[in-house]
């Protein structure tokens, strides 16, 4: 318990706040191939899919995009050996993701990364089988797999001290 809490406090001092500009920007993908579906409202973009909403990208083999909910509402679930995320955050240093699936809540400004997650921010990174984190709240919820063995890896690193402070 005591390592959980702080493990917790560890993240909330490490895991910045995106930049509220990204959100309002619009989103562009781009790819080799698209298919719509006009009737289930939804895309299939293939090979070598690209999407950015301002400093937000996804690069993926296939993204796709449920807008069944309606506009804003939209579901991009990337995936890829591995999709990965990168995006700027207010303070400066960028969040890096990967995962063998990216799922991109665009309302709700959640992610969920599955199949041998990470992300990575400064020289921190947590490792699972599925991490969820929330870019508007801070919040992260990293798992292992299910079983005995299922475990969840963090690595902090101290962050280094210019040389003429050693001396």
């Amino acid at each position: 318990t005591l390592r959980l809490i702080a493990l917790c406090c560890a993240l909330s001092v490490n895991v910045a706040h995106a930049k509220d500009d990204d959100f309002k920007k619009p989103i562009t993908v781009d790819s080799k191939t698209h298919f719509v579906d006009g009737k289930r409202k939804t895309s299939i973009f293939r090979d070598d899919v690209h999407v950015q909403q301002g400093s937000l990208q996804i690069d993926a083999d296939e993204v796709e995009v449920n807008a069944s909910k309606g506009e804003g509402q939209e579901v991009f679930i990337a995936r890829g050996e591995p999709a990965v995320y990168r995006q700027d955050m207010e303070d400066g240093t960028t969040i890096k993701a990967v995962a063998k699936e990216i799922r991109y809540q665009v309302s709700a400004r959640t992610l969920t990364l599955s199949g041998e997650a990470e992300l990575h921010q400064n020289s921190s990174m947590v490792r699972g089988e599925s991490i969820t984190f929330n870019l508007d709240k801070q919040q992260l919820l990293a798992e292992g797999q299910k079983g005995e063995n299922g475990r969840v890896t963090t690595v902090f690193r101290p962050e280094a001290k210019p040389e003429s402070e050693d001396k």
